[in-house]
């Protein structure tokens, strides 16, 4: 199976002519550039080289360029550098709504110290209007920044008749150029800005480093301090091995540009019009004519992005901007171009490059047409297959999230429940006035039945034991409201044209085993034909009146019992990313495969005020759910959570689920964080679980008893981890 690599525009490939270059930087010339000795002279000497080679591209002179790491810094020094240095000028900045988030946010940040910015609109195309920029011009108006070239959808700017304007007023111009530098010519005599963003991974130089240039006697304020180097303006020991890669790139795309740049604007060609013949339905996004050579943007309708390139096994590209590749939102460049949300989330780019082979693009069309078939809701169901599933199937990449994670963002839920009619009928004991999960509807003096249904996309790649976990989790719900499961249904949606049929058999019978082992049976249930695999069930348990448990009675001076570690939403993400091992992936397996039942047995001889299990809202967000409902405060110990602490690792290298950050804004309001609680720490105090454990409030004298005979039961991991402190409106202290 050969991979195809089309996504350009996110990072390139180190160039070989690059590479070469910087071998001896590598190996044998190891100097400080600073040093007067020999070694340090070759150094110097390299960079100097390289400085020169940037300008030659941008036709500009050598101390004009200041090295960087990056696209981000450059950006960032040239906006707030120049905006800090001379906010005594004025304190109005001009951007669009389209530029990058190293641009967006540097602004963002501006506001926060007093600055005012515009944020221009764009077009159905993607531009600019030069007269949006004339009109949106103010006397305090001392930075204008607009992007060269969209990452996202390739529209070129006309920035020289912007910069035309801006100098009439005595306004500076800075451009970020990272994705136009190697596709179309970025000189500053033809652009006329007075300052330029290059990023080395977007023209086959090595990630990590960058350049910014500056126009002679433009002063900027220096955000990085400490030693004079790259002329007293940004300190730091110079990164030689990659300024001499950046500088080799520059020289390769100066000499290449005018012969790559047809040929990547017919390959994109190609693929453009391959892809519309042959899917009719879909559309290209950017200028038609102002745009970058190598990109393609073009929207499936009604097909999630983050679904087609899990599909996609063969060809890389991106879901919109690749910045933001992990989450299911609709691009702010679609949403600026004002693209209906059925085409923008059905969005791809596609971007080819100087190594792209016409026999790429036409395997490619080949693999991204078979894939849109499968997809669409209309295409023929597989063949049934009904013994036997292909161990090659991985079930987290139909999906474009992954379990709890994917419920619903709280807020939303919360401002769309609160305008529903509530039930009047006496007999409803538990319904949607608290927060619990499953509802409690009295049948007669010492009967209740207790009623849940709970499903979700797949969270481990096994069917079998996607079935058993689903089945887990929904049986969760009954436990822990003191009731004892009955049976059960399947609920089902299952993509019949993406996988065969023997998976879904594979799902129920691990759903099956699980509900037997809670010593009950699934009888019935309900399926549809889905784009992403979903399962779970309708519960239906007893419980006598008296003795149901809910989230919503805890009482002052209890204290908090978790019986699970947390920390499974991270870990399943770096499943679906194929980052998590074999020992911690069966490890999470057979910890969300654990029914709650165990400790539920153990509640029954305690007095007990409250009881929740923790699931897509995380920890923090069923402890706001307990505090809240039962009008106290809570004090949580961070360092008595039981923690997977692979979750810990993996959350430091950026594996956190969308829903976990959804959860950590949700319940910001009413979590006081004590000094010293690591950001970290707070992500995974928020991660979504799914089958997590039971949190429960019980009378303190029984806490060290009841966690006694919890562990004594199986319940390993069940600790104290906090405590009920007053009456008050839900808030949650956090303490180190």
């Amino acid at each position: 199976m050969r991979h195809i690599y089309l996504d350009y525009n996110a990072t390139t490939p180190i160039h070989p002519a690059v590479a070469d270059a910087m071998q001896p930087f590598l190996r044998d010339h190891y100097g400080n550039p600073s040093s007067a000795h020999w070694f340090g002279v070759q150094t110097r000497k390299a960079v100097e080289a390289a400085r020169a080679q940037v300008a030659a591209l941008l036709r500009c002179q050598p101390d004009e360029i200041i090295f960087t790491s990056g696209g981000s810094e450059s950006d960032n020094y040239a906006i707030a550098g120049y905006a800090l240095k001379n906010r005594g000028r004025g304190n109005h900045i001009i951007t669009s709504q389209i530029e990058h988030p190293a641009v967006l946010e540097v602004c963002r940040h501006l506001e926060s110290q007093g600055f005012d910015v515009t944020y221009l609109p764009v077009d159905a195309a993607g531009l600019v209007a030069v007269e949006d920029v004339r009109r949106n011009l103010r006397p305090t108006t001392i930075l204008i920044s607009i992007m060269q070239a969209n990452n996202e959808v390739g529209t070129i700017q006309p920035l020289r008749e912007i910069a035309a304007l801006a100098h009439d007023s005595g306004i500076v111009v800075h451009t970020d150029a990272a994705q136009a530098v190697g596709k179309i010519p970025v000189t500053v005599p033809d652009l006329s800005v007075d300052m330029i963003t290059i990023a080395g991974h977007k023209l086959y130089a090595p990630k990590g480093i960058g350049a910014l240039y500056v126009r002679r006697g433009l002063d900027l304020q220096q955000l990085i301090v400490g030693a004079g180097h790259e002329q007293g303006r940004r300190a730091g020991t110079e990164n030689v091995l990659e300024i001499v890669g950046l500088g080799a790139a520059c020289a390769l795309v100066a000499r290449e540009m005018d012969n790559r740049a047809p040929e990547m604007r017919r390959l994109r060609d190609l693929l453009q019009e391959s892809l519309l013949a042959r899917i009719p339905q879909a559309r290209v996004n950017g200028h038609g004519e102002r745009r970058l050579p190598n990109t393609l943007s073009v929207s499936f309708p009604g097909i999630e992005a983050n679904t087609i390139i899990a599909e996609l096994e063969t060809v890389a590209c991106s879901p919109g901007a690749a910045c933001h590749s992990d989450k299911v939102m609709m691009s702010h460049v679609l949403e600026a171009m004002q693209v209906p949300v059925e085409y923008a989330m059905g969005t791809i780019r596609f971007s080819v490059g100087y190594m792209t082979s016409e026999a790429e693009v036409v395997e490619a069309v080949e693999s991204i047409v078979a894939t849109i078939d499968r997809l669409q809701p209309q295409s023929p169901a597989a063949a049934i297959v009904t013994s036997g599933v292909d161990s090659d199937i991985r079930l987290t990449k139909f999906t474009h999230g992954l379990g709890c994670a994917c419920k619903l963002r709280p807020q939303a839920l919360e401002r769309i429940l609160a305008d529903l009619p509530r039930p009047h009928d006496a007999r409803v004991l538990v319904g949607a006035e608290s927060s619990d999960d499953a509802a409690v509807f009295q049948l007669r003096d010492d009967l209740a039945v207790v009623q849940t249904v709970d499903f979700f996309t797949p969270i481990v790649d096994d069917p079998y034991h996607f079935g058993a976990i689903a089945a887990a989790n929904s049986l969760s719900d009954i436990y822990a409201m003191g009731g004892e499961p009955l049976f059960a249904l399947s609920v089902v949606g299952f993509p019949s044209n993406r996988l065969p049929m023997s998976v879904l058999q594979q799902i129920l019978r691990g759903a099956a085993d699980k509900a037997a082992e809670a010593g009950i049976s699934i009888i019935g249930g309900h399926t549809v034909d889905d784009t992403e695999p979903k399962y779970g069930l309708a519960v239906t348990g007893v419980v006598h009146p008296e003795r149901i448990l809910t989230n919503n009675r805890a009482r002052v001076g209890d204290k908090l019992i978790l019986t699970k570690p947390i920390g499974t939403g991270i870990i399943a993400t770096a499943i679906k990313r194929q980052l998590a091992g074999a020992d911690i992936t069966r490890r999470v397996i057979d910890l969300m495969s654990t029914l709650n039942r165990a400790a539920a047995k153990v509640l029954v001889a305690f007095n007990v005020s409250a009881v929740t299990d923790v699931t897509g809202f995380g920890l923090l967000g069923h402890l706001k759910e307990m505090t809240v409902g039962s009008k106290v405060n809570a004090r949580l110990v961070a360092s008595a959570v039981p923690i997977l602490k692979e979750a810990v690792e993996y959350a430091v290298a950026g594996t956190i689920p969308g829903g976990t950050e959804n959860n950590l804004d949700y319940v910001q309001p009413y979590v006081d964080w004590g000094a010293g609680i690591a950001n970290i720490t707070r992500i995974v105090l928020a991660d979504a679980q799914t089958s997590g454990g039971l949190l429960i409030a019980v009378e303190p004298t029984q806490a060290g008893r009841l966690v006694n005979e919890l562990q004594a039961a199986g319940v390993d991991a069940a600790a104290v981890i906090g405590t009920i402190v007053e009456p008050g409106a839900g808030k949650i202290f956090v303490t180190p």
